[in-house]
């Protein structure tokens, strides 16, 4: 698929067909995107979790209030270890570039998927101690993103967007 293609066919689905396998294969290239990521000093603060039996997503589902995420067959946490990031760039690393980093990979994820036919969808309204413990993280390990991973079972049309000219200044 043409790069502009993906970006055009990228959604947020809540949806998903439990029907269709999410195979082993497409998680690895889904994962093998997320490290092609940008990051700071290539240290690499991202950690990856990927949560596919069902005893393991309900688990999850207990720690999220979009609990209809873990219907998806696969569900990949985003986290972050900011310890390296912190030790070479102070707090800025810590509490900035290491987050900067993570999400670069987790927005890796999302083209990856429609790339590759699937569909998911970013959450970021979590309790992140409930979910670091329902998928067994130790702190200073700690999630960032949550994306379901499946087939579509929605058709959605282009949300949309605000015009260039109210979100961008030419200097």
């Amino acid at each position: 698929m043409e790069f502009n293609e993906v970006l055009s066919k990228r959604r947020s689905v809540r949806h998903f067909n439990t029907k269709l396998v999410v195979t082993d294969e497409d998680l690895n290239a889904l994962l093998e995107a997320a490290v092609s990521a940008p990051t700071a000093g290539n240290i690499q603060p991202w950690r990856f979790y990927v949560v596919r039996s069902l005893e393991a997503r309900e688990r999850l589902a207990q720690a999220l209030p979009q609990r209809w995420a873990t219907g998806a067959p696969a569900v990949i946490v985003v986290c972050v270890d900011p310890r390296p990031c912190a030790a070479r760039y102070g707090d800025r690393g810590e509490y900035l570039y290491s987050i900067q980093d993570t999400a670069a990979a987790a927005e890796m994820i999302l083209l990856a998927a429609v790339d590759r036919g699937l569909a998911s969808c970013w959450i970021g309204a979590f309790d992140d101690r409930a979910v670091a413990e329902a998928i067994g993280v130790v702190h200073p390990i700690t999630p960032v993103a949550i994306l379901p991973v499946g087939y579509s079972a929605e058709s959605s049309a282009k949300p949309a967007r605000r015009p260039l000219d109210e979100v961008t200044n030419w200097l």
